[in-house]
């Protein structure tokens, strides 16, 4: 992909604004631990990065046709509706550095909108983001490139200007299906031949985001 003067950058949410990712996997775990069912670890790290009708077939190839994926799934969201996740690293940082330079920024999740809102509210983030795409608003879930490409075009930013932080195998799929460039920021899993090749740059933290960005602003 070629170089491009960014007029954009697109954000995901769980494992790159929030430490959230974890929290997701330990609480399905925990579920299984109360209804006596096995836990597999494999579906919940498939989960990472797509919305729920996709984590459903990923749960039903897993468990079977007749997992009770809803009532499930309820009992993970009410576990994690209580907590409070921590901040990622340089994540304001980031955006107030982004913001001074008056580069549009836009959050593309695929976490139902209520719970974005909410996440963001209350860690006092909603305020930056120009634009909020989130996975209920779409048809299509990540590896599609429909989240991103609605994201460019509310921003009014040509998808090949675009940089997308991600953190999830799906994301970078996401972003590289959407002709943009994916920066992987790794949270649980570490890119692959297959991921890293998709990338445009693995970076540790958001810190090193900046300073990737700072001379193609």
């Amino acid at each position: 992909m070629g170089r491009a003067d960014p007029t954009a950058v697109i954000f995901d949410m769980d494992g790159v604004i929030f430490d959230s990712e974890q929290a997701y996997i330990d609480s399905f775990r925990a579920v299984c631990e109360d209804e006596g069912i096995p836990f597999i670890e494999q579906a919940c790290t498939d989960c990472i990065g797509v919305n729920r009708d996709r984590s459903k077939e990923i749960f039903e190839a897993a468990y079977g046709k007749d997992f009770d994926f809803p009532y499930y799934y309820d009992k993970v969201r009410e576990r994690m509706h209580v907590l409070r996740f921590d901040l990622k690293p340089y994540v304001h940082k980031i955006i107030l550095y982004l913001r001074s330079r008056r580069v549009p920024i836009a959050l593309a999740s695929s976490t139902r909108e209520a719970s974005v809102r909410r996440m963001l509210g209350e860690a006092g983030l909603l305020q930056y983001f120009d634009v909020v795409v989130c996975g209920d608003m779409v048809s299509h879930s990540k590896p599609h490139p429909e989240i991103f490409l609605t994201a460019a075009r509310w921003l009014g930013a040509e998808p090949m200007n675009c940089y997308v932080i991600e953190d999830s195998f799906n994301g970078i799929r996401c972003a590289h299906n959407a002709g943009m460039h994916p920066i992987m920021v790794p949270d649980i899993l570490q890119p692959d031949a297959e991921i890293g090749a998709m990338a445009e740059v693995v970076l540790p933290t958001l810190n090193e985001v900046i300073g990737y960005l700072d001379d193609k602003l």
